[in-house]
């Protein structure tokens, strides 16, 4: 059984919408070594579409991994080896996404009521990669929310050679709440997760919901392997970088103006490829987040990025209104 790479103490949720390419670029200045995540990508718009742009990543982003949806064992094989050979460090299969178009689509949290499917993806995709197959699901789906249930989606995948398995600690609400609500209504149930971890100790059991501090991961990770980060990551982004320091004693703190500096070479070039500031930017918004200053980043960012000519200036405006240079632990200047 090979343990993936997610056994490093804090990884960083694939995010529909938000961790796309500039957004993982701009994690991993935060975060060197923790594992980020894709977006979910369908197996069939591999197939039939832009295959090379929508696994096109920057090299700087490893340890990376490739989310993939689908149901069709042949079509997730097939995306599987588009990922190993585009370079991905691992493949994960979404069996929690309760979005409508997903399960539309026959994908995503409503998986969890076809285990034997989903085993039979998992092998095909294992049997077809050399690089790590994992798993991302909920803990049940409307009203199978039951241990009981969610072995039986856990057992023949560990049969059939699953490493590593990421439990978001709610169930989803497939009819009645969208997928924003599904993030915060249905509540959070650790010890579900705790027990997964005891019942297979050789499985590495990646927590996902919920964690946002320090203390939190350390919580977590008396009972589990490791820890994922979604909405605290995106809209909190320093957060990564103190994990690091905590996690690499070796490893030193950055600034936030650090941070946008050494952005700053990779937006400049992503300008000079026609990518519009906004794509990038929108990332940034939460780096100065509870720190004086930060409201007035987040709006003349937003505002500033919006323009079709747009460019790093905009950065060292908005960076400079950051009144509170102390809480960015340098002169609001260097980022010029």
């Amino acid at each position: 059984m090979t343990v993936s790479t997610a056994s490093y103490p804090f990884s960083v949720a694939p995010m529909i919408d938000w961790t796309d390419r500039h957004c993982r670029y701009f994690h991993r200045l935060l975060a060197p070594h923790a594992p980020l995540y894709t977006e979910m990508i369908t197996a069939a718009a591999l197939e039939h579409g832009d295959a090379a742009r929508l696994l096109a990543f920057d090299a700087a982003e490893h340890p990376v991994i490739l989310q993939l949806g689908g149901s069709d064992p042949r079509q997730m094989a097939s995306a599987a080896r588009r990922g190993a050979a585009a370079g991905f460090d691992e493949i994960n299969i979404n069996v929690g996404c309760p979005s409508d178009r997903v399960q539309s689509g026959r994908f995503g949290a409503c998986l969890m009521a076809e285990p034997a499917l989903v085993r039979d993806c998992f092998a095909a995709m294992r049997a077809a990669v050399a690089v790590p197959v994992t798993v991302k699901t909920r803990l049940g789906i409307d009203d199978h929310d039951s241990l009981e249930f969610l072995l039986a989606l856990i057992e023949p995948l560990v049969a059939a050679g699953l490493g590593t398995l990421v439990l978001h600690a709610r169930i989803a609400i497939l009819s009645g709440l969208s997928p924003k609500q599904n993030r915060t209504i249905p509540p959070l149930n650790y010890e579900r997760v705790y027990t997964i971890k005891q019942r297979f100790p050789d499985l590495c059991v990646v927590l996902n919901g919920g964690v946002q501090s320090i203390a939190d991961v350390h919580r977590h990770r008396a009972h589990v392997d490791a820890v994922m980060l979604g909405r605290e990551a995106y809209n909190n982004p320093y957060r990564l970088a103190e994990l690091s320091a905590e996690f690499e004693p070796a490893t030193t703190l950055p600034s936030r103006i650090d941070v946008l500096q050494r952005y700053r070479p990779y937006a400049e070039q992503q300008l000079a490829r026609g990518v519009r500031l906004h794509h990038m930017t929108r990332h940034l918004t939460g780096l100065f987040n509870g720190i004086a200053g930060g409201r007035r980043w987040r709006r003349l960012l937003s505002e500033g990025a919006a323009a079709r000519d747009a460019d790093w200036r905009v950065v060292e405006t908005a960076a400079a209104a950051v009144q509170d240079s102390a809480g960015a632990n340098s002169s609001v200047a260097e980022v010029g």
